[in-house]
């Protein structure tokens, strides 16, 4: 919406700078038009070739310094999730690690560990509650490292 907004704005500028020796030989209604209709073009074969050169980019160029340290990143990020997760009560580790590693529901999980479904649902809480405090610091790196990889 703000890329059209400036085009029709660049096309009434565009007057205003010509206003001297501008002359119109169809209606002022169409030559706006056309402007801002050629100028939307315009902007689409552009997109179209900044796509084109990045997706070269992306296909030729071979991992370097930021994948490499984007790959480590997310090995530390790995290990520091996993000592989290180690220090959580064995039933809430339990719980968490059915939950999310195995990717049981959980009625699933209250099935086999023989807990209601509530019980299951509380050691979740309590155990994400536990691992959002203690990676609270690396959020930011958490982001990087999510953001780098698309």
């Amino acid at each position: 919406m703000d890329e059209a907004e400036e085009m029709v704005q660049n096309a009434f500028l565009t007057i205003w700078e010509r206003r001297e020796s501008f002359e119109v030989h169809t209606s002022l209604k169409s030559y706006l038009y056309r402007a801002v209709y050629n100028s939307s073009l315009n902007s689409l074969k552009h997109k179209k070739v900044q796509q084109k050169h990045e997706q070269y980019y992306k296909q030729n160029t071979a991992p370097d310094y930021e994948s490499a340290t984007s790959e480590l990143m997310e090995n530390e990020l790995q290990q520091l999730a996993q000592k989290a997760i180690e220090q959580l009560p064995p039933q809430c580790k339990m719980v968490f690690t059915l939950s999310r590693v195995e990717q049981l529901t959980y009625a699933e999980i209250a099935e086999q560990m023989n807990i209601s479904a509530k019980t299951v649902e509380n050691h979740m809480v309590r155990a994400l509650r536990f691992l959002r405090e203690k990676l609270k610091d690396y959020l930011p790196l958490l982001i990087w490292v999510f953001i780098s990889k698309n």
